[in-house]
């Protein structure tokens, strides 16, 4: 019997599929720029199956690509050599919450959204939010430490995980899903398998912190002359409301632009176009007027529009969080997921926007992201009547010096959405050899055979 064989059985009738049609929206990504090939796709529904598939795989020598949501935006869940593609989403039962210890477990396949909704049922909060929480797995953001609009308050992923259910390469159950606060027994193994994107292990349920409900919101958008008037305010704002501010987000003229432009039912809330915008929200528990509190902590911005319900909360929301899509509806662009100390972000926008415009002139900066905690996406679509593909021919190239500048600056060329395929190659340039031969010390551990998400993460032995 050959190692599929052997597979299929184990996963059963319901388990597995070998029609193409079914397999092929799990080969590309949301953007796509990358496209995989799979003979096979695994779908376990507890983890006592996902530990009897990796067995076989870890004895037969067959390498597998671990999958959520597919919304990563590096290749990371993409099978791109023929692996046998393992999806978890029928990994999707919550376990248990405890509203008194405020805590969940929920299983990989768990979708954000369902995380969260989950959480409010239960009278509590989870304050993980993404542009794609409606498909993205909890998985996934556990495997790629994703960081989302409230990092500035809550942290990223690895803030809010408690515990890990993880089953490692030759299939045995690592049971880590503790609910404790504070667990001072050792190594914190937990937090090796947070961020490392598959390559350790296959997480097959997750430990969360919850927070209390809030019960006040604000939601403001303000209009600032420059990234340092924003950071100006931000300040402003986290003074004037204790450190409640919850998301602040930097958004360029340029960036809302095309959300008006491509997105309907969207509408420019100030009367006078600004260079630069913020997104900023703040919550609080009873008793606290965030909107006094806002209307003084935004006396200092050129002007702002303060939403007055839920219906303008949701559409101030939607010009932050559409501008991906209406990038995608522009047209080509070439993206960047940086982050530097949040004091420099003014001095490395400065820089860096010239020294691109030199590679590709003409191109349009679209810089938005978390600027409370120095996370920019940092973009350029292509010129106006521009050829797409010429403008494409320049990703490395634009990504090398942005990376470069990035460098100088003390940051990081991922922020949030991962190395994967994408920035695999370039970590050498970036992380010191050591760093590198321990995150491969810990690949031979965990994996020696490196059958789990072969290509990913883990760069080849080249010392620049």
């Amino acid at each position: 019997m050959t190692a599929f064989d052997r597979l299929k059985s184990v996963a059963g009738p319901n388990g597995f599929s070998e029609d193409t049609a079914e397999i092929a929206p799990h080969l590309t990504e949301w953007r796509g720029k990358y496209q995989g090939q799979s003979p096979l796709l695994l779908k376990p529904a507890h983890a006592a199956e996902v530990s009897a598939l990796l067995a076989i795989c870890h004895e037969s020598d067959t390498k597998i690509v671990p999958q959520g949501g597919n919304t990563g935006l590096v290749g990371g869940q993409i099978p791109f050599h023929g692996e046998v593609l393992l999806s978890t989403r029928r990994l999707n039962r919550i376990r248990a919450i405890d509203p008194v210890g405020m805590t969940m477990i929920a299983e990989a396949g768990v979708t954000l959204a369902e995380v969260q909704h989950a959480a409010d049922a239960a009278g509590l909060f989870f304050p993980l939010s993404l542009a794609s929480e409606g498909s993205c797995s909890i998985g996934g953001n556990a495997a790629t430490n994703a960081g989302g609009t409230h990092v500035i308050r809550y942290g990223m992923t690895r803030s809010l995980v408690l515990g890990l259910e993880v089953v490692l390469a030759d299939g045995r159950i690592l049971d880590l899903l503790r609910l404790l606060p504070k667990d001072n027994t050792g190594y914190d193994l937990k937090q090796l398998f947070i961020g490392a994107e598959g390559t350790l292990g296959v997480i097959t349920a997750v430990a969360l912190k919850l927070f209390p409900k809030p019960r006040s919101r604000a939601v403001a958008l303000a209009a600032v002359a420059s990234p340092a008037a924003a950071l100006m305010l931000l300040t402003r704002m986290q003074e004037k409301t204790g450190g409640l501010v919850s998301a602040f987000e930097l958004i360029s003229r340029t960036a809302l632009e095309l959300v008006l432009a491509h997105i309907p039912d969207t509408r420019d809330p100030l009367a006078t176009a600004s260079p630069w915008y913020v997104l900023v929200e703040a919550t609080a528990g009873e008793g606290v007027d965030l909107n006094a509190l806002f209307e003084v902590g935004l006396c200092i911005a050129a002007d702002a529009a303060i939403a007055a319900s839920e219906a303008q909360v949701a559409a101030l929301w939607q010009l932050r969080e559409s501008i991906s899509e209406a990038q995608k509806r522009e047209g080509a662009s070439i993206k960047h997921d940086i982050a530097v100390p949040v004091a420099l972000v003014p001095d490395f926008v400065a820089r860096a926007i010239p020294e691109v415009l030199k590679l590709a002139s003409g191109a349009r900066p679209v810089t938005f992201g978390h600027l409370g905690d120095g996370n920019l996406h940092f973009n350029f679509q292509s010129p106006r009547g521009g050829d797409d593909k010429v403008f494409l021919a320049l990703w490395e190239e634009m990504q090398l010096v942005v990376h470069d500048i990035v460098r100088d600056f003390g940051g990081s060329i991922s922020a949030e959405h991962g190395i994967g395929v994408m920035k695999r190659d370039a970590l050498p340039r970036y992380k010191h050899h050591d760093e590198l031969d321990a995150m491969r010390a810990l690949k031979t551990a965990f994996d020696p055979k490196y059958i789990l998400n072969p290509g990913k993460l883990i760069p080849p032995v080249l010392r620049l």
